[in-house]
């Protein structure tokens, strides 16, 4: 697919300086400032590289290149193939304290853009910024992940402690697949760092998630003709409406408790009584002790027209990331590598959910959002910005040196 020509090192050139000469995280930051076009390029050859959750070929080609490119920094990789989608990759690194746990850098390589997106969407830099689908989301993240680690074995020799990096092709779509090994690999490390993106103009990093749940809400009626005979029907889309005016209810904004019904449908025909109706539902909770509450509130749900059934499924699929005294001494401690190139680093709370969200859920310290700067997640516009490219990936390998 052709694309447009790529841009000169000239366009790149400029970083801001250290905050500290002398600190070793202003050694990062210096060596990767000078590269900041490999950076950019790693980037953008991902995104070139298309990869939707639902494409197994495609994603599947992706991880062969990199796989290729950890196995170059001397990671031993681990294929977990996977027959519907793309294949997982888990790649360790020894570092020279093998006697530590190792810390786990957390991320995924599936994006939302259907197959085909890079020709509406191509990758191009204007005004500093990397547009292309997946830049932001995640694809940034993980050259963050290659080239910290780069930098720390040409400055060290080699990386100061183990680290297991893991790479999943389903987090798009609710981590299915890949969630049982995010877990086992979690319990085995002393810190998760999530390369996900960001947040918001200052790249705040992220402390607390929301967990997200789906519901799905099933009436069957009874049809019959709407003309001739509409008395012996039972509308499933009447009750449904009845059911969906409760769970509107169900939201608690300021316990952090909010309910979306997204979705829904039902009825085949006009003139006739409908004899099924469906609701998808979001949750998102702030607590996970909210999830057995937000349970109890849908499977106490009556039909109010006794002769329609009611069929709940569903549930809280992904537990939230609450702030805990682990993830709290993780943000202490990026703080600290941050003031080293001279900058604030700030903290947020988020209402969408990561696989940060396994590993919080489990007592693993994790902290999220160390990923790309920049906006337009799952959008048209999506961009990171070129400027920060190389402060956020010092501050990995500052991280992977503190803990």
């Amino acid at each position: 697919m052709k694309t447009k020509k790529r841009s000169t090192g000239k366009l790149f050139v400029g970083a801001a300086a250290p905050g500290r000469p002398g600190s070793e995280s202003a050694r990062y930051l210096r060596y990767l400032t000078e590269r900041r076009n490999e950076l950019v390029e790693t980037i953008r050859h991902m995104a070139e590289m298309e990869s939707p959750s639902d494409n197994k070929a495609a994603v599947d080609q992706l991880g062969v290149w990199l796989k290729a490119r950890f196995e170059k920094l001397g990671g031993k990789v681990r294929v977990h193939a996977q027959p519907r989608f793309g294949n997982h990759l888990q790649v360790e690194f020894a570092g020279t304290n093998a006697t530590k746990k190792p810390i786990l850098l957390l991320g995924h390589f599936d994006t939302v853009y259907d197959l085909g997106t890079l020709a509406c969407m191509p990758c191009k830099v204007e005004k500093d910024r990397l547009y292309g689908p997946g830049v932001f989301d995640m694809k940034s993240g993980i050259a963050f992940m290659l080239h910290a680690i780069e930098a720390l074995q040409a400055i060290h020799g080699e990386i100061p402690r183990p680290v297991t990096v893991w790479l999943v092709t389903d987090e798009e779509v609710g981590s299915e697949s890949s969630r049982a090994i995010t877990e086992k690999l979690a319990k085995k490390s002393a810190a998760v760092l999530v390369l996900e993106p960001s947040a918001g103009a200052k790249g705040a990093l992220k402390t607390s998630r929301k967990g997200v749940g789906e519901y799905t809400v099933r009436v069957t009626g009874q049809a019959a003709h709407a003309g001739l005979d509409p008395g012996a029907g039972q509308s499933a889309i009447v009750e449904l409406a009845q059911l969906i005016a409760r769970i509107a209810r169900f939201g608690e904004p300021k316990r952090g408790l909010t309910v979306n019904i997204g979705v829904i449908r039902g009825g085949t025909r006009t003139n006739v009584v409908a004899a099924e109706a469906v609701a998808e539902i979001d949750v998102r909770i702030e607590r996970l002790g909210d999830a057995a509450r937000m349970d109890r509130k849908f499977r106490a749900l009556k039909p109010t027209n006794r002769k329609c059934k009611l069929e709940i499924t569903g549930g809280v699929n992904r537990p939230p990331m609450e702030r805990s005294t682990g993830t709290i001494s993780l943000f202490a401690k990026a703080q600290t590598v941050a003031r080293e190139i001279g900058w604030k680093l700030e903290e947020t709370a988020v209402g969408g959910g990561s696989d940060g969200n396994f590993t919080a859920a489990l007592g693993i310290p994790t902290l999220d959002g160390l990923g790309g700067v920049g906006d337009g997640a799952h959008a048209t516009h999506e961009h990171v910005l070129i400027e920060e490219l190389p402060r956020r990936a010092a501050l990995i390998a500052g991280l992977l040196a503190a803990l």
